[in-house]
């Protein structure tokens, strides 16, 4: 299963306004196209698209052994609200949200699902699929506590009532809403169920979403106007890693598995400030990626290759909403023109190809500036293809340099090229002047960026002051308070080093 920039164009030049933010509410968007199963998983012999429906069915020479689930593969959820219709010819279905793929059991998953069924008993309820059992039962607010049980707080309406409202056999609307710990199930407009989770050893506030086909007696399951509108977490801060495709040789531009060790351990040291979630493999097909996010952060191949040149507006609408940008290594670099004036209009400067450099060197970062980004790091040095003579506003405005040290005469022993040297460069280096290889930027309109020009090899995350002035700088452009000290991880393992590296030859 595979999980995981508004720009106006005028004669051919891209132009940024940096108009304050404007809090922008998201649109529901549909994540079914109406035709095929593209970015749905599951039992091809059980699921198909009909009518223009999603169409789950068993049949007594075609059954399922154990409930069975078609997953939706193009992101994860977490606070949002989703609508769909559904009908239903016998047997029990479901919605899964915030879920979990179970493991060893293919098309099998786990976790909050709002409930609905061909009989009088269950239709509205929330039940925890492989997931405690039934959480909220029909017309009931409950709070689930330490002790992995509901407890009834609001018997709000009758069961046999709410039964009135559901069509048996009949199409019926469907919403689910899950906000901060709250899970609600609404049908045919009329809420059914709700429950707020206080079991922090077991709780969820982002997983998988499926349809349910059960198992047992033949059944038949449609879905159609399926439609998913991501809202604002309120409590915590969103970040949304993207990840680029695999490049390089083992070892260096790990995207994939550079995002992953990041977003562990800002979930781990500041889940109460923080949410990250990531999308690998390149750019996001989920219409709704960014909807709800504080800050987006890239890592993957720049240049005429950056997967951003062809989505600039998603990002820039993003912005508009609020959004910080950050960049790792390769990702700040972009051609100059359109992508090159977004990048300082979102992080302050960007590589300029025939401007910037690209050597492999040792960065004495000796002194550094008082900045939330820097809490709690050290002077450090470390080896790394650190880039540096970036393109940055016209006098610097906004931006912040964080990471700087004098480049030594060997970082210009190449020739000139279009990454490598040229006339300015090797007169600012012959100078002696301090070269910003990490800086940050606070933007018209309210909204944050930075630049990383380091994690060429993935090793360096093993770094602790790499590590932790990276994490804060991610935290601090989603306005996430970075705490007294930076933001403390434990140095990853080996074997945590070695986990999600791209597969490469």
């Amino acid at each position: 299963m595979k999980l995981p920039i508004i720009i106006p164009l005028l004669t051919g030049v891209l132009t940024v306004s940096l108009s304050p933010v404007r809090a922008q509410e998201a649109e529901p968007l549909a994540i079914f196209d109406g035709k095929s199963l593209d970015g749905w998983d599951g039992n091809p012999q059980l699921w198909r698209v009909e009518d223009g429906c999603i169409t789950g069915q068993t049949t007594a020479e075609v059954p399922t052994r154990g409930n069975t689930f078609l997953t939706w593969t193009r992101g994860e959820v977490d606070d949002f609200e989703l609508t769909a219709e559904y009908k239903l010819d016998g047997g029990n279905s479901g919605i899964q949200v915030r879920s979990f793929a179970v493991k060893d059991e293919q098309w099998v998953v786990g976790g909050y699902q709002a409930d609905f069924e061909s009989g009088d008993r269950y239709s509205g309820i929330v039940y925890g699929e492989r997931y405690r059992g039934i959480l909220a039962d029909r017309g009931q607010k409950t709070v689930i506590g330490a002790d992995h049980k509901p407890t009834v707080k609001e018997q709000f309406a009758k069961s046999e009532d709410l039964q009135k409202g559901i069509k048996k056999g009949e199409w019926n609307a469907i919403r689910v809403v899950a906000k901060g710990w709250t899970v609600e199930n609404y049908i045919n407009g009329t809420l059914t169920a709700s429950v707020t989770d206080e079991d922090k050893e077991q709780r969820r506030r982002s997983g998988l979403l499926a349809f349910q086909l059960h198992a047992g007696p033949p059944m038949k399951v449609q879905f159609r106007n399926i439609k998913l509108k991501r809202t604002p977490l309120g409590d915590v801060k969103k970040v949304v890693f993207v990840a680029g495709t695999p490049s390089h040789a083992p070892g260096d531009h790990e995207h994939r598995a550079g995002c992953m060790l990041l977003a562990k351990g800002l979930n781990s040291a500041a889940g109460d400030r923080v949410h990250a979630t990531i999308y690998s493999g390149g750019w996001p097909a989920d219409p709704t990626k960014f909807q709800n996010a504080d800050a987006i952060v890239m890592f993957c191949t720049g240049g005429g290759s950056h997967m951003v040149n062809s989505h600039l507006e998603e990002v820039e609408a993003a912005r508009k909403r609020g959004a910080g940008v950050g960049c790792f290594h390769y990702a700040v670099e972009v051609e100059k023109g359109p992508s090159g004036d977004a990048f300082l209009n979102w992080i302050g400067g960007y590589f300029e190809k025939n401007w910037s450099v690209n050597p492999h060197w040792d960065a004495e970062f000796k002194v550094l500036p008082k900045h939330p980004v820097t809490s709690g790091v050290e002077p450090f040095t470390i080896n790394d293809e650190w880039y540096f003579h970036m393109r940055f506003r016209e006098g610097m405005k906004g931006v912040t340099p964080i990471l700087s040290a004098i480049a030594p005469a060997a970082t210009m022993s190449r020739p000139d090229g279009g990454h490598s040297g040229n006339p300015a460069v090797r007169s600012a280096v012959a100078k002696g002047e301090p070269q910003h290889t990490m800086w940050v930027s606070e933007n018209e309109g309210g909204t944050r960026g930075f630049g990383f020009t380091g994690a060429h090899h993935h090793r360096n995350w093993k770094d602790n002051n790499f590590r932790k002035v990276a994490l804060n700088a991610v935290a601090w452009i989603s306005k996430a308070e970075v705490p007294v000290g930076g933001i403390q991880t434990p140095q990853p393992s080996d074997e945590e080093m070695k986990a999600n590296l791209d597969k490469k030859r």
